[in-house]
């Protein structure tokens, strides 16, 4: 004989928020666990640790302008510069964003709210591209806050700075698809942070060599191509495009033309974003 136990759970009566707000708690949960905060001191060494290193090169160039009356790193060249510590962040960063749910299997609890795949997608995304922005931004606009205390002579690169400033969310949202993408394929973090690793000096190695073996043999035309398998590289074709600021390439040579590279970057951004869902239909589906 069976019998119901009444255990206190009640019915909820409270505001309904919507999709929209539980997206947005997404978000800003995840971009709390890319810098550690609210987890151990542990998780906030990396974050941390590689955003200060990002302001040393800001601090220097602002050092630079009040002592020799010169400007350090153009604004439209940081992020190239400084690609190897966006990497590294990315890589060490994206696992923690995708690699829990996914270990733990709690993204069919999140898919049983009134939150679908594109939204889980669009949170973490945008929780990954905010990090990355403010990675490289923050520099940015020190640099550029110091420059107009200090008053060198001539106009403010004003244009430069907002130019950089926009290639920089680009950048973002471009290194956020496909760090995110080939994170998820495993719920390992280490395993992530090692394939993100893997890609990205994959592309920054294989680059110059394939520029310089086109190059040496005649092929000038083809070997500029060779610089867009780099992320960094790309943008800053787009950038040079756009804001007709000098390529920031290693051997500082004309990228192919802007809107081949503006193509590809949209191609690129979109197959990241694509791959996405993919896998995260698949994870929800089991």
């Amino acid at each position: 004989m069976s019998e119901i136990y009444d255990i206190g759970y009640r019915h909820y009566d409270g505001p309904r928020l919507g999709r929209g707000y539980a997206t947005r708690a997404l978000a800003v949960h995840s971009l709390r666990g890319v810098f550690g905060l609210g987890r151990t001191a542990r998780s906030k060494i990396m974050p941390f640790s590689l955003a200060t290193i990002m302001l040393l090169p800001a601090v220097v160039s602002i050092a630079l302008m009040a002592l020799a009356q010169q400007r350090g790193i153009p604004y439209s060249g940081f992020a190239v510069v400084m690609q190897a510590v966006v990497a590294i962040f990315l890589a060490s960063q994206a696992p923690t964003v995708v690699a829990p749910d996914l270990r733990y299997r709690v993204l069919p609890l999140y898919l049983s709210r009134p939150v679908a795949v594109a939204e889980y997608i669009t949170a973490k995304v945008t929780a990954m591209s905010v990090a990355l922005f403010l990675l490289v931004g923050v520099p940015l606009t020190l640099m550029y806050a110091g420059e107009l205390l200090i008053d060198l002579p001539g106009p403010p690169p004003t244009k430069e700075y907002l130019g950089s400033m926009l290639m920089t969310l680009v950048l973002a949202l471009l290194l956020s698809a496909f760090g995110l993408a080939i994170a998820s394929f495993t719920p390992r973090r280490g395993l992530g942070v090692a394939s993100v690793i893997a890609v990205y000096l994959l592309s920054s190695a294989s680059v110059p060599v394939i520029y310089g073996t086109l190059y040496s043999a005649g092929n000038e035309d083809a070997a500029a191509w060779a610089w867009l398998a780099n992320p960094f590289w790309l943008v800053d074709s787009v950038q040079s495009w756009l804001f007709g600021t000098p390529p920031h390439s290693i051997e500082s040579a004309a990228y192919p033309s802007g809107p081949a590279s503006l193509a590809i970057l949209v191609l690129l951004i979109a197959a990241g974003l694509l791959a996405l869902a993919l896998r995260y239909r698949k994870a929800a589906s089991r």
